[in-house]
């Protein structure tokens, strides 16, 4: 479809890619580049929805695991996992992120009047995270607001609650004693 054809004009490009069996999109503007898979440098004290980082020609670029950040557990890492490298404003700078996602898919061309509001319930991604339901060949496409669901708040919320969490090996440790002296061994 033309866009200058569609009625109220203002059709968006979008990059759609598949994370854990739901198909979401970014706005193709936000997109920089999308790499192949490399092994991603860790880094003590992250939390765990940011891998780590990559070099990406001699520049030091954050990946974080979307579907992890959405609560699920982290995924194998396929032939066709790529990052998708999209800029996001950190703190009022524009800075370049990598998503880890399971493959990419297409770019889509959303007319306003392809896109509804999200549902009240229903998805893994929180309500603010979302610009909407992109439709589109009779299926529903996740469209990520990537200025929020990346905000540098959000980052802080993620290191906060890593570092909250206790260690499950203290807890593993401390039920371990009774249960050995209720089978006789002590």
């Amino acid at each position: 479809m033309n866009p200058s054809t569609e009625p109220g004009g203002g059709r968006s490009s979008y990059l759609s890619f598949m994370l854990a069996g739901e198909e979401y999109a970014v706005g193709l503007l936000r997109v920089r580049e999308i790499i192949e898979y490399r092994p991603v440098t860790r880094v003590p004290g992250m939390p765990a929805a940011v891998q780590g980082v990559i070099n990406l020609r001699g520049s030091v670029v954050p990946v974080v695991d979307l579907a992890v950040k959405f609560g699920l557990p982290p995924r194998p890492i396929t032939r066709w996992s790529c990052f998708v490298i999209v800029e996001v404003a950190l703190d009022g700078q524009q800075t370049v992120l990598g998503l880890l996602t399971d493959t990419v898919r297409e770019v889509l061309e959303l007319g306003p009047a392809d896109i509804e509001p999200p549902p009240a319930f229903g998805t893994r991604v929180r309500l603010e995270f979302l610009r909407g339901m992109g439709r589109h060949n009779d299926a529903f496409i996740l469209l990520l607001d990537l200025d929020r669901l990346l905000s540098l708040e959000e980052l802080l919320k993620l290191a906060g609650a890593s570092e909250e969490a206790p260690p499950p090996a203290p807890s593993q440790a401390l039920a371990a004693p009774p249960a050995t002296e209720a089978s006789g061994n002590g």
